[in-house]
């Protein structure tokens, strides 16, 4: 690798990390009481599937292990937010699904969040963060395969 080629994919990486860590804490303090990012992450994956999953499958979705699925899933049961039952096929399963509360939970959330990322992308404009979506979901794509 060049020189060149080396600096620019660290400077990426070190743009791209920066940029999570300042998001997640803005996040963080607009989110609801209570409710941390991986919480609201499930809820709103749950609502835009439609469907119940599995903590397996939920694992995969968010790249965690299961352990830490399983620790997310029982504080959104503990809150009222999701619902897991047994898997009727495969009684060493089990099968999440969300809850009304959990859907309003998530309501509540897309609010407080939606000005600041609205905020975002006015002042970024919508013609740089569409350009700029390809490259990012390219690159997602990317480790997801590796």
């Amino acid at each position: 690798m060049t020189d060149e080629k080396n600096a620019l994919a660290v400077t990426l990486f070190s743009e791209i990390l920066t940029a999570d860590q300042l998001l997640r804490n803005r996040l963080s303090r607009v989110l609801p009481k209570g409710m941390e990012i991986s919480h609201f992450s499930v809820l709103n994956h749950l609502v835009f599937v439609g469907d119940e999953r599995s903590p397996a499958q939920l694992a995969n979705t968010f790249h965690v292990t299961r352990g830490a699925m399983t620790n997310t899933l029982a504080k959104l049961e503990w809150a009222g937010y999701i619902h897991i039952r047994p898997d009727w096929d495969d009684a060493r399963r089990k099968m999440v699904a969300i809850s009304p509360a959990g859907r309003r939970a998530r309501d509540q959330a897309i609010s407080s969040i939606a000005p600041l990322i609205n905020r975002v992308v006015d002042e970024l404009g919508l013609e740089r963060v569409r350009s700029a979506l390809p490259v990012l979901r390219d690159l997602r794509l990317q480790l997801e395969g590796e």
